[in-house]
């Protein structure tokens, strides 16, 4: 029995501990997907201004690709940052008893 008791008490702490770690990951990517949506929308208003300069004759055409291009890669980023949230979700649900085996 006391075994029995140390094994469910070594569960309880690991399970414990899963959970609290998989929460931790799901305030620390909401964060990071925050931050690179605001970069994405920073991004976005770079390309609306390399549009107006290149129409003004201020810039050339390769700064607007090069915005663009840096808008594109911001948003796959932001893109990958969804996807390990939503694994990271799935984690938590797992660990929380969400029907696995």
């Amino acid at each position: 029995q006391l075994q029995a008791l140390y094994e469910y008490d070594k569960t309880l702490i690991n399970s414990f501990s899963e959970v609290s770690t998989q929460l931790t990951a799901v305030q620390n990517i909401g964060k990071v997907y925050t931050y690179q949506q605001q970069q994405v929308d920073s991004l976005m208003d770079a390309v609306n201004i390399a549009n107006d300069l290149f129409r003004a004759a201020r810039a050339d055409y390769l700064e607007v690709l090069m915005t663009q291009r840096d808008a594109l890669d911001a948003k796959l980023d932001l893109i990958e940052t969804r996807l390990k949230q939503y694994q990271v979700m799935t984690q938590l649900y797992r660990s929380l008893g969400g029907g696995w085996k």
